[in-house]
């Protein structure tokens, strides 16, 4: 049986889950959507209640029945290596692969469906609300009075963006950024906006969760730390921490809710030591807290794609 991972060439956190399955003599098919139609090929047939379906890369040609998991992990835009790119190459060539590939009976990090809705912010603080963690203040809006009105009952808040895309060519990391007390809240109009309680931090949290494992770790902040992205102490690195009992039973309820096999959780935890749940990127990265701290990410990924089909998600639904 055959792990399928959809990720681009230069995915190099990849590159290390692929080594450590060549080391469990588990085969390997990876790929790019990208390349979907050219150095890809695919074919899927429908007869007589029979479905066969098959993918070819770099002359190696593989049975979908084969596929045990699919690892979804940094995949380009199908078609978009095409020498004649067309928005309809590229729905024809999603619709193709993704569509066949939901025939599967395999297990995936992350189904397509889950992980769509995984990405919506909205979602993600409604799901954390009912999953049990402690979660910031938040309103998103369009109305400049709602927004002022939320000032008032939280004097400290910060700004930031409902879907993480910079509004700018090329795409950059938007910051999160702390709201001064004399903000003319009119521009809310213009766009929603996310404004959410400030909370004072002690340390930046990143927990990675695999199928049912757990690694945290934890990061010291600076003074007045908004974003440990781009203002974390020079000195300060990520070392393991066990997360609280209920802050793993909430993650596993999290992950449930989502039909997610793979999170980052990232938490900001106040000086009182309460982890204050801010996001989970579904596909989110994990080889520099692997680097930093050693815990086996790597392996519990490709521990997790080389197990077995998991007959609890049919087809691969959710």
């Amino acid at each position: 049986m055959t792990v399928l991972i959809l990720t681009s060439p230069e995915d190099v956190t990849a590159d290390l889950v692929v080594a450590a399955l060549h080391d469990r003599g588990t085969p390997v098919v990876r790929l790019d959507p990208a390349d979907l139609p050219g150095e890809v090929s695919m074919s899927a047939e429908y007869v007589r209640g029979d479905v066969r379906g098959y993918l070819s890369v770099q002359e190696r040609m593989v049975s979908m029945d084969s596929v045990r998991s699919i690892w979804i992990r940094r995949p380009g835009t199908p078609g978009a290596g095409a020498a004649e790119q067309s928005e309809w190459l590229t729905a024809e060539a999603g619709a193709a692969l993704y569509g066949a590939l939901r025939c599967v009976r395999a297990r995936w990090m992350n189904h397509p469906a889950a992980a769509a809705q995984a990405r919506y912010k909205p979602w993600q603080l409604f799901t954390a609300h009912h999953s049990g963690f402690a979660v910031p203040a938040t309103l998103i809006t369009t109305f400049p009075q709602a927004a002022r009105e939320f000032a008032e009952q939280h004097p400290q808040l910060v700004v930031k963006s409902v879907s993480g895309t910079h509004p700018g060519d090329p795409p950059m990391a938007l910051p999160t950024t702390l709201v001064a007390p004399d903000a003319d809240f009119s521009a809310v109009a213009a766009g929603p906006t996310l404004l959410q309680q400030y909370i004072p931090k002690a340390a930046d949290i990143r927990l990675t969760c695999v199928g049912t494992g757990l690694f945290a770790a934890r990061k010291k902040s600076g003074p007045g730390q908004v974003d440990g992205r781009f203002n974390s102490p020079e000195d300060a690195d990520w070392e393991p921490v066990e997360p609280p009992v209920r802050i793993a039973r909430s993650v596993r309820e999290y992950m449930a809710a989502a039909g997610l096999a793979y999170g980052a959780f990232d938490f900001a935890e106040d000086t009182d030591g309460t982890w204050w749940f801010l996001e989970c990127n579904q596909g989110g990265q994990f080889g520099f807290v692997e680097l930093a701290t050693g815990q086996p990410i790597t392996a519990a990924i490709a521990d997790w794609l080389a197990g077995g089909q998991d007959s609890r998600t049919p087809h691969g639904e959710p």
